[in-house]
């Protein structure tokens, strides 16, 4: 059995260290705050400016993006990977470097590992990108801590015009999509060629007072003859919303020209947003275990240090009243 010291310094050091995690968990409690605020914000613009676009390409055959459509040939593919500069945030980390393992596995047979081009986005995921034996393409940490609208407008870009020229045939992004403090889903989202498939947002097509349309809005009204045109709803499509057909000024290759690149850099920020996000809600979670793992111990401790002290204290007494008697 440990000693009275070696109980109290242990005690001691429990509490300097609880006193650590509390102070780390009111930190990252803080930049959370900071940090949701700028996805709430962000994330009802750059959900509606992707329907819009994504139901724009969907009402215009006639008109495309270099953008929208995949390459006949995959030859190179990109990834942006975001994660974190720092540690002590649960498995955030551990989570999207794993996903990360897993994709390229899938395209190391595919194009070859020559041929995978990874961004990383964090301390955490360049190192390990190296430890693997890619170059990373650029060394993108301080974005991890400080999200930067104009460094990531800058990354798009690039991403867009390498597209544009063929030198990349696809783009991914991996990254934790923030829902609640609680809840962060790791997410594997495809960034170029622009998947316009509207069926897989999170908007109620059943709603009339809507402006946007569905995909099977959008079907229907090419199967009954296109745009404007009044049709009788089938059954199947009560309550669907028609309504498809846009009024463009100035015209449609300026607001293709504009639209679509301002949409790539809200996607790229937005993910950005949510990595930065999960992130201190993550290391909040993890700081907060931490510390009632530090009560737990220390009610232990002191539990034991009571106990050993009652039995020294017995002790002296049975000494004591053993010398009385001799």
């Amino acid at each position: 059995m440990p000693s009275l010291k070696e109980i109290k310094t242990r005690i001691a050091s429990v509490n300097s260290t609880r006193k650590i995690t509390s102070a780390m968990k009111m930190v990252a409690s803080s930049k959370l705050h900071h940090a949701q605020t700028m996805i709430e914000n962000m994330m009802p613009y750059e959900t509606a400016l992707d329907h819009i676009l994504k139901s724009f390409l969907s009402s215009y055959d006639d008109q495309e993006s270099p953008y929208q459509h995949p390459h006949k040939q995959l030859k190179k593919v990109a990834l942006v990977v975001f994660t974190s500069n720092s540690s002590l945030c649960g498995g955030f980390n551990a989570n999207i470097i794993r996903l990360l393992l897993k994709v390229i596995d899938e395209y190391t047979e595919k194009v070859g590992k020559e041929n995978i081009l990874i961004y990383p986005i964090g301390r955490k995921v360049y190192d390990k990108v190296k430890k693997l034996g890619f170059t990373p393409q650029g060394d993108f940490s301080t974005l991890a801590d400080k999200p930067n609208a104009s460094e990531c407008r800058t990354l798009a870009t690039d991403l867009r015009h390498a597209f544009a020229a063929h030198e990349i045939d696809r783009v991914e992004l991996l990254y934790h999509h923030f829902r609640s403090a609680a809840s962060h889903i790791v997410t594997r989202e495809q960034y170029l060629p622009i998947d316009v498939s509207l069926d897989k947002l999170n908007v109620n097509d059943r709603d009339l007072t809507r402006i946007d349309a569905s995909q099977a809005s959008l079907d229907y009204l090419k199967e009954k003859g296109g745009h404007g045109e009044s049709v009788d709803v089938h059954a199947d499509y009560v309550g669907v919303n028609l309504r498809s057909d846009f009024i463009v000024e100035p015209d449609v290759e300026t607001v293709m020209r504009e639209l679509v690149p301002k949409e790539l850099n809200l996607k790229m920020y937005t993910a950005l947003l949510d990595s930065n996000a999960c992130e201190h809600a993550a290391r909040m979670i993890a700081m907060q275990t931490a510390t009632d793992n530090a009560d737990e111990l220390l009610r232990e401790l002191n539990l034991q240090y009571n106990k050993s002290r009652q039995q020294a204290i017995t002790s002296e007494l049975l000494d004591i009243v053993a010398g009385s008697q001799q």
